[in-house]
């Protein structure tokens, strides 16, 4: 069978986020330097949308994972390690042919020259995924669906998946999409096809970088022209914050998980060298939200971008202000960027509420370090300006 069955009933919702792809177990090198000259590894997990499944279920909602893994040990250590961050994987599918996927990686950050990751995932459990062997059920029992762009690149069975579950149909969830380029993944393939799993999605994750490198468009403004049919589309801008676009956004009373959501605080200028502050101002369709990022003292990069979509749907799902959104998405990434790891505990819900609440300029002079989420107030650094 090919996609859910017509007329198939859609489970009810007793889930918040359901997240669909490929884990893989981790090796992280004992110290820095060359694959070649590192002497041994530790063990951990690496996949993006387990990953958010993870955060989700730490930060207390009800977060389950799909994905398909060899019937291994690997396998075995994948399964119960996402379950032991409270997430459900009774879903998740086990194949007797093919393995789990496995990878090493430096020490460096990704955006580094020095970096190197060696994946052996080719052939592997997760990239037999197809619209034939997927739990629709399991998949559509939740508020959101939570994608990727990494399981569309996995094989052509992936992306016929990843098509069905993006397409409109009656009883949908929310789908959320985050674009997660990787090049590597993408040789001799047309990344082109982000662009079109992304245009079908009603909540986007995508960097700037990315676009420009995936689909050569450059700008927030040209990536929503790009991509105008989602309710909201989070352009990720590094070091500068991140804009959100989002359609159908009135003053008053919060309405869909999508977009309705009160407004976030109306525009304002910025002068002198301070942080910019978040504005939020009408144009056209849209309402546009601009929201700075903190200062973090980072110690590996890798795992923060899902990091901080599993923030921003969380805070999505309590129905906050998309400003808010976009801060509980900052802060979440701040507890990844400060450990060298992909996973860790976020920061407690009353914690990361009150930093959220901060002034612009409060919000503009903090400066988080790590072991900030454990310490609570103790280790934030709060400068005045």
């Amino acid at each position: 069978m090919s996609g859910p069955a017509a007329g198939t009933a859609v489970a009810a919702t007793t889930t918040d986020v359901v997240c669909l792809g490929e884990s893989m177990v981790t090796f992280l090198p004992s110290q820095p330097g060359r694959l070649a000259d590192v002497p041994s590894f530790g063990r951990g997990i690496g996949g993006a949308e387990s990953n958010v499944a993870c955060a989700l279920a730490a930060a207390g909602h009800r977060a389950a994972w799909v994905g398909r893994v060899g019937a291994d040990g690997f396998g075995d250590h994948l399964v119960e390690t996402i379950a032991s961050y409270g997430v459900d994987t009774s879903a998740v599918r086990r194949d007797p042919f093919r393995p789990t996927g496995i990878y090493f990686r430096t020490a460096t950050d990704r955006g580094t020259d020095t970096h190197e990751v060696a994946y052996y995932r080719a052939g592997s459990a997760a990239s037999a995924m197809s619209p034939a062997n997927v739990p629709y059920e399991e998949l559509f029992a939740g508020r959101i669906l939570h994608l990727s762009g990494i399981t569309a690149a996995l094989s052509d069975d992936c992306l016929a998946l990843l098509r069905e579950l993006t397409a409109a149909r009656p009883g949908r969830p929310l789908v959320s999409f985050d674009v997660n380029h990787r090049p590597h993944l993408w040789r001799g393939g047309d990344a082109s096809v982000l662009l079109e799993l992304a245009r079908r999605a009603d909540l986007v994750f995508v960097g700037e970088d990315e676009a420009e490198e995936a689909w050569g468009i450059v700008g927030a403004e040209a990536i929503r022209a790009a991509v105008p049919e989602p309710s909201v589309l989070v352009v990720k801008r590094g070091s500068a914050g991140a804009t959100v676009f989002a359609s159908g956004l009135r003053p008053g009373p919060r309405s869909s998980i999508a977009g309705g959501a009160e407004n976030a605080p109306g525009a304002r200028s910025t002068e002198g060298g301070g942080a910019e502050d978040a504005a939020t101002a009408a144009t056209g369709p849209d309402t546009v939200t601009h929201v700075p990022a903190l200062h973090v003292d980072v110690v590996a990069a890798v795992g923060a971008g899902d990091a901080f979509a599993a923030g921003f749907l969380s805070a999505t799902l309590r129905g906050l202000p998309v400003r808010d959104r976009v801060r509980h998405g900052h802060l979440m990434a701040a507890a990844v960027l400060t450990v060298p790891g992909d996973l860790t505990e976020p920061p407690a819900r009353d914690h990361a509420d009150r930093l959220v609440a901060l002034g612009d300029d409060a919000w503009g002079t903090l400066r988080l370090g790590p072991g900030w989420t454990a310490a609570d107030r103790a280790s934030e650094e709060v400068r005045t300006p």
